[in-house]
């Protein structure tokens, strides 16, 4: 569930007593990031808003869950759609497109990244809920 996801992140970032330990979880995250194929790596994927390139594909699985995977040029942006990825991904269409992702608030993650981050943060959101919405209804089949 997303809510779980998002307790078990804050949990983990109440671990670290400053930012800069913060920053390295979030760079360690971006390294076990569930990689998008070559194949799409197109512009299509191409998350609009985003200062560093980041890509994003999502597709269903056999259990009617949408599944994400993504990259990004910048160590720091990787380790931020890995969160998104880890929160949304195995999850409905419908609950990705509804869900109140809480945890950004929470963990502090606005007042420390960049604006060009935090647009980009937001960015990333915005397509992985345009993905939910798109494909919400396809899973009752």
């Amino acid at each position: 569930m997303i809510e779980e996801k998002q307790q078990e992140i804050i949990g983990e970032f109440s671990l670290f007593s400053d930012w800069m330990q913060k920053y390295e979880y979030i760079i360690e995250l971006g390294k076990d990031l569930p990689l998008i194929a070559e194949a799409y790596k197109t512009e299509d994927n191409l998350i609009k808003g985003c200062q560093s390139r980041v890509w994003l594909h999502g597709a269903m699985n056999n259990e009617g869950k949408l599944m994400f995977t993504a990259d990004s040029d910048a160590i720091i942006t990787k380790g931020l759609v890995a969160l998104m990825v880890r929160v949304l991904s195995d999850e409905k269409p419908e609950d990705i497109a509804q869900a109140n992702l809480h945890f950004i608030q929470e963990i502090g993650l606005h007042e420390h990244l960049s604006p060009t981050r935090s647009n980009g943060l937001a960015s990333m959101i915005k397509q992985m809920k345009m993905y939910g919405l798109a494909l919400s209804g396809s899973s009752n089949k």
